[in-house]
């Protein structure tokens, strides 16, 4: 019986490759439209390109260090960012609704520090060693036909 090899790209390194770059593509955004969207959400220009800026670094580190970090570390990061950005979205929208003017601040506030800490808790997490696939596969196994 032939031994099958597990897939070098799974649907959750695909995912954590997007999720990559979907911040960096938002950081694009943020810094190119700093004026005119912090004139929508009532930010500084400079808290815009701020975020941006801490966009990018996280979504290229979260592309970076994807053949070296666990599966389940970027899995469990990821859910906790996102409900963070949740949480924070949220409670924006709610500071706005009361007629507050620091809704935007909290959001985009949140989209600057965020990607930072998550960068620090990927650098603080367990390597993991990827070893070419001639290493990996182990002896060839002999099957009777």
């Amino acid at each position: 019986m032939a031994r099958s090899e597990a897939p070098l790209v799974t649907r959750r390194t695909v995912g954590i490759i997007a999720d990559g770059v979907f911040k960096v593509m938002l950081a694009a955004v943020y810094i190119g439209g700093a004026v005119p969207l912090g004139r929508l959400l009532g930010v500084s220009d400079w808290l815009m390109v701020v975020s941006g800026a801490a966009l990018v670094v996280g979504g290229g580190i979260e592309i970076t260090y994807i053949r070296s970090r666990p599966t389940r570390t970027y899995m469990r990061l990821m859910i906790a960012y996102d409900g963070g950005w949740v949480l924070t979205t949220l409670a924006g929208l709610l500071v706005a609704r009361q007629g507050g003017s620091a809704g935007g601040e909290v959001w985009i506030g949140y989209q600057a520090a965020a990607p930072l800490v998550l960068v620090a808790l990927l650098a603080a997490s367990p390597h993991v060693v990827c070893l070419p696939l001639s290493e990996t596969a182990g002896p060839p196994s002999s099957s009777s036909d």
